[in-house]
Protein backbone atom coordinates (compact mmCIF):
# COMPACT_ATOMS: atom_id res chain seq x y z
CA UNK A 1 0.00 0.00 0.00
CA UNK A 2 1.19 3.49 -0.79
CA UNK A 3 0.61 6.69 1.12
CA UNK A 4 -2.68 6.82 3.07
CA UNK A 5 -4.01 9.99 4.64
CA UNK A 6 -6.45 9.96 7.55
CA UNK A 7 -9.48 12.23 7.70
CA UNK A 8 -9.14 12.55 11.47
CA UNK A 9 -8.75 16.19 12.51
CA UNK A 10 -9.39 18.15 15.68
CA UNK A 11 -12.91 19.40 16.41
CA UNK A 12 -11.79 23.03 16.41
CA UNK A 13 -10.42 22.64 12.91
CA UNK A 14 -13.52 20.67 11.89
CA UNK A 15 -15.85 23.46 13.02
CA UNK A 16 -13.82 26.16 11.26
CA UNK A 17 -13.72 24.19 8.03
CA UNK A 18 -17.40 23.31 8.27
CA UNK A 19 -18.24 26.99 8.66
CA UNK A 20 -16.18 27.80 5.58
CA UNK A 21 -17.94 25.15 3.48
CA UNK A 22 -21.39 26.26 4.67
CA UNK A 23 -20.62 29.89 3.81
CA UNK A 24 -19.67 28.82 0.29
CA UNK A 25 -22.40 26.31 -0.37
CA UNK A 26 -25.20 27.41 1.92
CA UNK A 27 -26.81 25.82 4.93
CA UNK A 28 -27.97 22.59 3.25
CA UNK A 29 -25.66 20.58 5.44
CA UNK A 30 -25.52 17.15 6.90
CA UNK A 31 -27.61 18.49 9.77
CA UNK A 32 -30.64 17.98 7.48
CA UNK A 33 -29.83 14.29 7.03
CA UNK A 34 -32.76 13.23 9.21
CA UNK A 35 -35.19 14.62 6.64
CA UNK A 36 -33.79 12.81 3.60
CA UNK A 37 -32.98 9.29 2.47
CA UNK A 38 -29.28 8.57 2.76
CA UNK A 39 -27.38 6.48 0.24
CA UNK A 40 -26.26 3.12 1.53
CA UNK A 41 -23.44 2.86 -0.99
CA UNK A 42 -20.44 5.18 -1.25
CA UNK A 43 -19.62 7.28 -4.29
CA UNK A 44 -16.35 7.29 -6.19
CA UNK A 45 -14.65 10.60 -7.00
CA UNK A 46 -11.70 10.95 -9.38
CA UNK A 47 -9.70 14.18 -9.03
CA UNK A 48 -7.56 15.49 -11.90
CA UNK A 49 -5.86 18.74 -12.87
CA UNK A 50 -7.91 19.14 -16.05
CA UNK A 51 -7.15 20.22 -19.61
CA UNK A 52 -8.70 22.52 -22.19
CA UNK A 53 -7.42 20.40 -25.09
CA UNK A 54 -8.59 17.30 -26.94
CA UNK A 55 -6.27 15.36 -24.61
CA UNK A 56 -9.18 15.20 -22.14
CA UNK A 57 -9.82 11.88 -23.92
CA UNK A 58 -7.16 10.59 -21.50
CA UNK A 59 -9.79 10.81 -18.76
CA UNK A 60 -12.22 8.76 -20.84
CA UNK A 61 -9.50 6.13 -21.26
CA UNK A 62 -8.92 6.05 -17.51
CA UNK A 63 -12.62 5.67 -16.73
CA UNK A 64 -12.79 2.72 -19.13
CA UNK A 65 -9.89 1.12 -17.27
CA UNK A 66 -11.52 1.88 -13.94
CA UNK A 67 -14.95 0.47 -14.81
CA UNK A 68 -13.35 -2.69 -16.20
CA UNK A 69 -11.32 -3.13 -13.00
CA UNK A 70 -14.00 -2.52 -10.36
CA UNK A 71 -15.15 -5.61 -8.45
CA UNK A 72 -18.74 -6.63 -9.09
CA UNK A 73 -19.99 -5.12 -5.82
CA UNK A 74 -18.65 -1.69 -6.87
CA UNK A 75 -19.95 -1.71 -10.45
CA UNK A 76 -23.13 0.18 -9.61
CA UNK A 77 -21.40 2.93 -7.63
CA UNK A 78 -21.62 6.48 -8.92
CA UNK A 79 -18.39 7.86 -10.42
CA UNK A 80 -17.91 11.65 -10.38
CA UNK A 81 -15.00 13.75 -11.64
CA UNK A 82 -13.52 16.89 -10.08
CA UNK A 83 -10.86 19.19 -11.58
CA UNK A 84 -8.46 21.17 -9.43
CA UNK A 85 -7.20 23.89 -11.80
CA UNK A 86 -9.39 26.97 -11.56
CA UNK A 87 -8.10 28.48 -14.80
CA UNK A 88 -8.59 25.20 -16.67
CA UNK A 89 -12.16 24.91 -15.37
CA UNK A 90 -12.95 28.47 -16.47
CA UNK A 91 -11.49 28.07 -19.96
CA UNK A 92 -12.83 24.56 -20.53
CA UNK A 93 -16.34 25.48 -19.39
CA UNK A 94 -16.32 28.48 -21.70
CA UNK A 95 -15.41 26.17 -24.58
CA UNK A 96 -18.12 23.70 -23.63
CA UNK A 97 -20.70 26.50 -23.50
CA UNK A 98 -19.64 27.87 -26.90
CA UNK A 99 -19.95 24.36 -28.38
CA UNK A 100 -23.40 23.91 -26.86
CA UNK A 101 -22.16 20.93 -24.83
CA UNK A 102 -23.72 20.08 -21.48
CA UNK A 103 -20.35 18.98 -20.06
CA UNK A 104 -18.88 21.15 -17.31
CA UNK A 105 -15.73 20.83 -15.22
CA UNK A 106 -16.47 21.18 -11.51
CA UNK A 107 -14.22 21.77 -8.52
CA UNK A 108 -13.86 19.21 -5.76
CA UNK A 109 -15.94 21.26 -3.27
CA UNK A 110 -18.73 21.50 -5.87
CA UNK A 111 -18.68 17.76 -6.47
CA UNK A 112 -18.62 16.87 -2.77
CA UNK A 113 -21.41 19.36 -2.02
CA UNK A 114 -23.57 17.79 -4.73
CA UNK A 115 -22.90 14.30 -3.41
CA UNK A 116 -23.77 15.41 0.11
CA UNK A 117 -27.02 16.90 -1.18
CA UNK A 118 -27.81 13.61 -2.93
CA UNK A 119 -27.45 11.76 0.38
CA UNK A 120 -23.95 10.34 0.09
CA UNK A 121 -21.99 10.14 3.33
CA UNK A 122 -19.08 7.97 2.22
CA UNK A 123 -16.69 8.66 -0.65
CA UNK A 124 -13.73 6.76 -2.07
CA UNK A 125 -11.53 9.35 -3.73
CA UNK A 126 -8.45 9.08 -5.94
CA UNK A 127 -6.25 11.86 -7.24
CA UNK A 128 -4.59 11.48 -10.64
CA UNK A 129 -1.85 13.95 -9.75
CA UNK A 130 1.69 12.69 -10.35
CA UNK A 131 3.77 14.68 -7.85
CA UNK A 132 2.67 15.64 -4.29
CA UNK A 133 2.57 19.36 -4.99
CA UNK A 134 0.37 22.36 -4.21
CA UNK A 135 -2.67 21.06 -6.11
CA UNK A 136 -2.67 17.91 -3.99
CA UNK A 137 -2.26 19.85 -0.74
CA UNK A 138 -5.21 22.07 -1.69
CA UNK A 139 -7.25 18.94 -2.36
CA UNK A 140 -6.44 17.61 1.11
CA UNK A 141 -7.69 20.82 2.74
CA UNK A 142 -10.96 20.58 0.82
CA UNK A 143 -11.39 16.96 1.88
CA UNK A 144 -10.78 17.91 5.50
CA UNK A 145 -13.47 20.61 5.28
CA UNK A 146 -16.10 18.08 4.22
CA UNK A 147 -14.86 15.58 6.79
CA UNK A 148 -15.64 18.33 9.30
CA UNK A 149 -19.25 18.22 8.12
CA UNK A 150 -19.44 14.49 8.75
CA UNK A 151 -18.59 12.96 5.37
CA UNK A 152 -16.22 10.03 5.47
CA UNK A 153 -13.72 10.33 2.62
CA UNK A 154 -10.99 7.75 2.17
CA UNK A 155 -8.17 8.50 -0.26
CA UNK A 156 -4.60 7.65 -1.12
CA UNK A 157 -1.63 9.56 -2.47
CA UNK A 158 -0.26 10.77 -5.77
CA UNK A 159 1.58 8.44 -8.14
CA UNK A 160 4.92 9.58 -6.68
CA UNK A 161 4.02 9.73 -3.00
CA UNK A 162 6.36 6.79 -2.43
CA UNK A 163 9.51 5.81 -4.29
CA UNK A 164 7.97 2.47 -5.18
CA UNK A 165 5.56 4.38 -7.42
CA UNK A 166 8.45 6.27 -9.02
CA UNK A 167 10.39 3.08 -9.75
CA UNK A 168 7.34 1.27 -11.16
CA UNK A 169 6.48 4.21 -13.41
CA UNK A 170 10.03 4.43 -14.80
CA UNK A 171 9.96 0.69 -15.43
CA UNK A 172 6.77 1.15 -17.50
CA UNK A 173 8.23 4.11 -19.39
CA UNK A 174 11.43 2.27 -20.34
CA UNK A 175 9.61 0.88 -23.37
CA UNK A 176 9.65 4.41 -24.83
CA UNK A 177 13.33 5.18 -24.24
CA UNK A 178 15.72 5.51 -27.14
CA UNK A 179 18.68 3.19 -26.66
CA UNK A 180 21.99 4.89 -25.79
CA UNK A 181 23.30 4.33 -29.32
CA UNK A 182 20.18 5.92 -30.83
CA UNK A 183 20.05 9.20 -28.94
CA UNK A 184 18.81 10.80 -25.73
CA UNK A 185 15.52 11.06 -23.86
CA UNK A 186 14.12 14.04 -21.97
CA UNK A 187 11.38 13.32 -19.43
CA UNK A 188 9.12 16.38 -19.25
CA UNK A 189 7.63 17.12 -15.82
CA UNK A 190 5.43 20.05 -14.86
CA UNK A 191 7.52 21.38 -12.00
CA UNK A 192 6.66 24.18 -9.59
CA UNK A 193 7.85 27.79 -9.60
CA UNK A 194 7.86 27.82 -5.79
CA UNK A 195 10.79 26.67 -3.69
CA UNK A 196 8.86 25.47 -0.64
CA UNK A 197 6.52 22.65 -1.86
CA UNK A 198 7.69 19.18 -0.88
CA UNK A 199 7.36 18.06 -4.48
CA UNK A 200 10.70 19.78 -5.19
CA UNK A 201 12.50 17.01 -3.33
CA UNK A 202 10.70 14.45 -5.47
CA UNK A 203 11.75 16.22 -8.68
CA UNK A 204 15.38 16.36 -7.54
CA UNK A 205 15.31 12.77 -6.33
CA UNK A 206 13.88 11.63 -9.66
CA UNK A 207 16.62 13.46 -11.53
CA UNK A 208 19.31 11.89 -9.32
CA UNK A 209 17.86 8.39 -9.71
CA UNK A 210 17.65 8.64 -13.50
CA UNK A 211 21.11 10.17 -13.94
CA UNK A 212 22.63 7.21 -12.14
CA UNK A 213 20.58 4.56 -13.93
CA UNK A 214 20.72 5.87 -17.50
CA UNK A 215 23.39 7.87 -19.27
CA UNK A 216 20.96 9.18 -21.91
CA UNK A 217 17.89 10.17 -19.84
CA UNK A 218 17.44 13.73 -18.56
CA UNK A 219 14.63 15.50 -16.70
CA UNK A 220 13.27 18.98 -17.38
CA UNK A 221 10.34 20.93 -15.97
CA UNK A 222 8.06 23.49 -17.55
CA UNK A 223 8.58 25.31 -14.24
CA UNK A 224 10.98 24.95 -11.37
CA UNK A 225 14.44 23.73 -10.47
CA UNK A 226 14.93 21.22 -13.29
CA UNK A 227 15.14 23.73 -16.09
CA UNK A 228 14.55 23.44 -19.80
CA UNK A 229 17.95 24.98 -20.57
CA UNK A 230 19.91 22.45 -18.53
CA UNK A 231 18.16 19.41 -19.99
CA UNK A 232 18.20 20.60 -23.60
CA UNK A 233 21.89 21.42 -23.37
CA UNK A 234 22.51 17.89 -22.11
CA UNK A 235 20.50 16.50 -25.02
CA UNK A 236 22.41 18.62 -27.54
CA UNK A 237 25.75 17.50 -26.10
CA UNK A 238 24.83 13.81 -26.11
CA UNK A 239 26.27 11.84 -29.06
CA UNK A 240 23.49 10.91 -31.47
CA UNK A 241 21.08 12.76 -33.69
CA UNK A 242 17.75 11.92 -32.06
CA UNK A 243 15.95 13.25 -28.99
CA UNK A 244 12.72 11.83 -27.61
CA UNK A 245 10.62 14.16 -25.42
CA UNK A 246 8.56 11.98 -23.10
CA UNK A 247 5.66 13.48 -21.11
CA UNK A 248 5.73 12.69 -17.40
CA UNK A 249 2.35 14.35 -16.93
CA UNK A 250 -0.94 12.48 -16.61
CA UNK A 251 -2.38 14.30 -19.62
CA UNK A 252 -0.18 15.40 -22.52
CA UNK A 253 -2.22 18.55 -23.05
CA UNK A 254 -1.39 22.20 -23.70
CA UNK A 255 2.17 22.11 -22.36
CA UNK A 256 3.15 19.12 -24.49
CA UNK A 257 1.19 20.13 -27.56
CA UNK A 258 2.48 23.72 -27.63
CA UNK A 259 5.40 24.47 -25.27
CA UNK A 260 7.18 21.17 -25.89
CA UNK A 261 6.22 19.86 -29.34
CA UNK A 262 4.74 23.03 -30.87
CA UNK A 263 5.56 24.04 -34.45
CA UNK A 264 5.46 27.79 -33.77
CA UNK A 265 7.09 30.13 -31.24
CA UNK A 266 4.90 31.45 -28.44
CA UNK A 267 3.61 35.03 -28.23
CA UNK A 268 6.93 36.14 -26.73
CA UNK A 269 8.89 34.61 -29.60
CA UNK A 270 10.18 31.67 -27.54
CA UNK A 271 10.47 28.52 -29.64
CA UNK A 272 9.14 25.20 -28.42
CA UNK A 273 11.59 22.65 -27.05
CA UNK A 274 11.29 20.63 -30.25
CA UNK A 275 12.00 23.71 -32.38
CA UNK A 276 15.14 24.51 -30.39
CA UNK A 277 16.46 20.98 -30.69
CA UNK A 278 15.64 20.80 -34.40
CA UNK A 279 17.48 24.09 -34.95
CA UNK A 280 20.52 22.35 -33.42
CA UNK A 281 20.28 19.63 -36.09
CA UNK A 282 18.52 16.96 -34.02
CA UNK A 283 15.53 14.83 -34.99
CA UNK A 284 12.81 15.11 -32.35
CA UNK A 285 9.79 12.95 -31.56
CA UNK A 286 7.42 12.17 -28.71
CA UNK A 287 5.46 8.98 -27.95
CA UNK A 288 1.93 8.97 -29.34
CA UNK A 289 -1.13 6.77 -29.12
CA UNK A 290 -4.30 6.21 -31.16
CA UNK A 291 -7.59 6.17 -29.24
CA UNK A 292 -11.10 6.10 -30.66
CA UNK A 293 -9.81 6.99 -34.11
CA UNK A 294 -7.71 10.00 -33.07
CA UNK A 295 -4.00 10.43 -32.35
CA UNK A 296 -2.66 11.91 -29.11
CA UNK A 297 0.66 12.60 -27.48
CA UNK A 298 1.07 9.88 -24.86
CA UNK A 299 0.69 11.17 -21.33
CA UNK A 300 0.98 8.80 -18.38
CA UNK A 301 -2.79 8.31 -18.41
CA UNK A 302 -2.54 6.37 -21.67
CA UNK A 303 -0.40 3.64 -20.08
CA UNK A 304 -2.78 0.95 -18.72
CA UNK A 305 -0.23 -0.34 -16.21
CA UNK A 306 0.20 3.15 -14.74
CA UNK A 307 -3.58 3.59 -14.56
CA UNK A 308 -3.69 0.35 -12.60
CA UNK A 309 -1.43 1.88 -9.94
CA UNK A 310 -4.05 4.59 -9.38
CA UNK A 311 -6.90 2.07 -9.46
CA UNK A 312 -5.14 -0.09 -6.87
CA UNK A 313 -4.96 2.94 -4.56
CA UNK A 314 -8.66 3.61 -5.05
CA UNK A 315 -9.65 0.02 -4.33
CA UNK A 316 -7.67 0.13 -1.08
CA UNK A 317 -9.60 3.29 -0.12
CA UNK A 318 -12.88 1.55 -0.93
CA UNK A 319 -11.90 -1.37 1.29
CA UNK A 320 -11.22 1.01 4.18
CA UNK A 321 -14.71 2.46 3.75
CA UNK A 322 -16.16 -0.97 4.47
CA UNK A 323 -14.44 -1.30 7.85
Amino acid sequence: MKYVKSNKIGWGVRLAMAAMVMMIFGATSICSAMTRTLKADPAIVIVAFGTTTKARATYDFFEEQLRASLPEQYQKYKIAWAFTSEIVRERANQKFAEQGAATRYRSLPQVLADLEDEGYRRVGLQSLHIFPGQEYLDMEREIAAFAGLGMRIEYGGTLFHEWEGVFETIEHLEQEFLAPDQGSNVLVVHGTPQTFPGSNSTYLGLDRYLSRKYKNVFVAGVDGVLTRDQALEQAKAYPGKRVRLIPMMYVAGDHIMNDIMGKEADKHGVPSWAMELEAAGLAVDSPSVSYRGADYFKGLGFYPLIDQLFIKELLESMERLEK
